[in-house]
């Protein structure tokens, strides 16, 4: 879990409370919306339509398979859960799952498929799975005691072409929240420390899980992988292979762009801008906000000298502003940067859509 620590956050609130005080109280101006709602619409809307949980129960003593409605198999030893305490569990265990195979549940998840350090994962699944008894979270036998994990079988291709005909994926964990830590002083003027958990805005925070690896079946035409611990994001995931040089890409949008975006609110942005490479099961998702741009640069950028020189892919930009929806969906060819520019450039004009609009852009991005 990555650590932020905020040094000067009281000075800034302080700071805009003193500007905002020094502003004449009109009473013929119209009160715009409350600070955050579109960021918080914008979010509901993705998580109301989201992959929900699937629930399955099992006796854990005797173990058994459990299969999801996309052909994932989870193969479940015997008494291979503990309790917090370490105590072996017996009886019926409640099992959920959440599974994402594909680009539109990325998107309405807000899980993309990007390392820590920015290079982009062709994704074969990912998965959060957690185990219950009598309302407690449970564990897994460590990987050395007699328990041997959850074999997965995940319906996949071995040849799939992007892959170059690899055996096997690096198994990656997913971080979801960071670790805010403020500095400050109380009422009677002594030194405070506040650690909290904020959501990350990226989604997921994806790191390769040493010595861990999904094989390649093809007898079952399944990818195979052992779950050794629960509440985690997980994925089995392949580097993709893109040979091509990097660039930055800045991305502009030239109306609609929501500047609430420049600031966190729980890990939402009521601006949001994602993009699939043609032919790969990945998705980008540029969270990295233009810093002081002028009228109609606003909009985000790639990590640094990330993104392929050449590459095609299709963009879906979105935003909420005052209460309403706007897209727009844009395939492009990554350019070369400009004569000198460390940077190539793509532009979206929002046009405003209705919810169900939305959703048929988003589910539209599976095809792209």
């Amino acid at each position: 879990m990555k650590a932020i620590t905020l040094t000067t956050i009281t000075c800034l609130v302080a700071a805009a409370l003193a500007i905002s005080s020094c502003k004449k109280n009109n009473s013929q101006e119209v009160p715009g919306p409350e600070k955050g709602q579109d960021a918080k619409m914008l979010a509901e809307f993705l998580d109301s339509h989201a992959k929900p949980f699937e629930h399955f129960s099992i006796n854990a003593a005797a173990g058994g398979v459990i299969t999801t409605s996309q052909g994932t198999k989870f193969n479940i030893p015997p008494n291979v859960f503990i309790t917090a305490g370490g105590a072996p569990v017996t009886g019926a265990v409640d099992i959920s799952i959440k599974e994402i195979r594909d680009v539109s549940s990325m998107i309405l998840s807000d899980k993309a498929t990007v390392t820590a350090d920015g290079k982009m994962l062709v994704s074969f699944g990912e998965f959060f799975v957690k185990a219950v008894q009598n309302n407690q979270d449970l564990g897994l036998r460590p990987k050395n005691d007699t328990g041997k994990g959850i074999m997965v079988q995940v319906p996949a291709r071995p040849a799939d072409n992007v892959m170059n005909g690899v055996k096997e994926v690096p198994m990656w964990t997913g971080d979801t929240t960071v670790s805010v830590t403020q500095h400050g002083f109380n009422y009677i003027n002594q030194p405070v420390t506040i650690t909290t958990q904020q959501t990350i805005t990226r989604g997921v925070l994806w790191n390769q899980i040493q010595s861990s690896y999904a094989l390649f079946n093809t007898s079952s035409g399944t990818m195979n992988f052992r779950l050794d611990s629960l509440i985690r994001w997980v994925n089995c995931d392949g580097l993709a292979a893109m040979p091509n040089p990097k660039t930055t890409v800045m991305a502009y949008f030239t109306n609609h762009f929501n500047n609430e975006t420049a600031s966190s609110y729980g890990g939402e942005q009521p601006s949001m801008l994602f993009f699939k490479p043609k032919n790969y099961n990945t998705l980008v998702k540029f969270y990295n906000v233009i810093m002081t741009p002028p009228a109609g640069k606003e909009g985000f950028h790639s990590y640094q000298t990330s993104i392929p020189v050449g590459l095609e892919g299709t963009f879906l930009a979105i935003s909420a502003v005052n209460g309403q929806f706007y897209a727009e969906q844009k395939t492009v060819t990554i350019s070369t940067p400009a004569g000198s520019d460390n940077y190539s450039t793509v532009s979206f004009d929002l046009q405003a859509v209705d919810a169900a609009t939305l959703l048929s852009l988003i589910n539209s991005m599976n095809s792209k």
